[in-house]
């Protein structure tokens, strides 16, 4: 895992690779509502997508996590499907019932079923390179979602400088992310993690979460800021040693919700001394964004390697799998 992390500048040069080199069968059309359906790593790079979008796209955009699709999907909707191995059940149901809907679909995976089924029916399917577990490939999955949008027609924003301008941050900046990561990792070790944003960086929030769960092993659970003040501020009532905080913070954040980080600092500081702003870098959502996630992504093999854990290995995942298998 370490060295897939230490890769990841060199897979945000690839994926640019790949996207710029599809050419997409697919006629573009007026398209009422796009839906992303992919879960875990492969979902993960919607989310964080779906937030960059918001402002940007001028139809709805959800990202759906679930063996079924909303009911909306019809002749008029884009569906993404997303997963890199291409065997996900869950996703390659959704992508049934896309089909059956007459949706669009435009896939982006490894191979697997999904990759057959879409070489079958001859849709647009932007193939990834396979053999690494789902979470350590975000720069390639999320990348090509950006594309998709800009192949369909509906995003129109020069998006390729800011990834090339980002695979240079992190490159001019490796010991500084791994300093920083590994002085986190230390705050956070022996804690439950608690991991609050600004809604613009809830898909952040979320990966690093799903980072520590998966790399380090850990529980963990995220908020976001201004929707937490309306409950679960209310609930920071104990004082102990056993949680930590860090808070996802940018200089583009808006300055209500920077206003509410400081106050909810002062709320959260009487009832645990483990509080770490985590500032990004950059110029742009995307270098501030893969910033992020380049340097939680240390944070949570730092994790694995105080808690003598295999970053890699996910044996409950496949047991999981396995049950499921037994009852098909």
């Amino acid at each position: 895992m370490k060295n897939l992390v230490q890769n990841f500048p060199t897979q945000l040069h690839e994926a640019i690779l790949i996207g710029k080199s599809h050419r997409f069968a697919t006629p573009k059309k007026k398209f009422a509502n796009v839906v992303l359906t992919g879960l875990g790593g492969s979902g993960i790079g919607g989310s964080i997508v779906q937030n960059f979008t918001f402002d940007k796209l001028k139809v709805p955009f959800i990202v759906n996590k679930d063996y079924f699709l909303p009911a909306f999907v019809n002749n008029e909707s884009l569906v993404i499907v997303s997963s890199y191995s291409g065997n996900t059940e869950e996703t390659i149901q959704a992508m049934k019932q896309a089909l059956k809907a007459k949706a669009t679909v435009v896939c982006i995976t490894s191979g697997g079923t999904i990759g057959e089924m879409a070489k079958r029916r001859k849709l647009d399917c932007i193939l990834l390179p396979s053999g690494m577990p789902p979470r350590a490939c975000i720069g390639y999955s999320m990348t090509q979602v950006l594309y998709v949008l800009q192949g369909m027609g509906l995003l129109k924003y020069a998006f390729e400088k800011e990834l090339t301008a980002s695979i240079k941050l992190l490159k001019n900046n490796v010991r500084s992310i791994q300093s920083k990561a590994r002085s986190l990792a230390k705050k956070l070790y022996g804690t439950t993690p608690i991991i609050y944003s600004g809604p613009e960086f809830e898909g952040m929030a979320i990966r690093f979460r799903q980072q520590i769960n998966e790399n380090g092993k850990m529980l963990c659970w995220h908020h976001v800021i201004p929707e937490m003040n309306h409950n679960e501020l209310v609930g920071w009532r104990d004082k102990t040693s056993s949680r930590s905080v860090v808070i996802l913070r940018s200089k583009d954040d808006y300055v209500r919700t920077q206003l509410r980080m400081e106050i909810n600092k002062k709320v959260i500081k009487k009832y645990t001394k483990k509080l770490t702003e985590l500032y990004s870098e950059g110029n742009s959502y995307w270098e501030q964004v893969f910033y992020f996630i380049h340097l939680t992504d240390w944070v949570s093999v730092y994790l694995a390697d105080m808690r003598n854990q295999d970053a890699v290995e996910v044996k409950v995942i496949d047991f999981l799998k396995g049950e499921l298998a037994k009852h098909k």
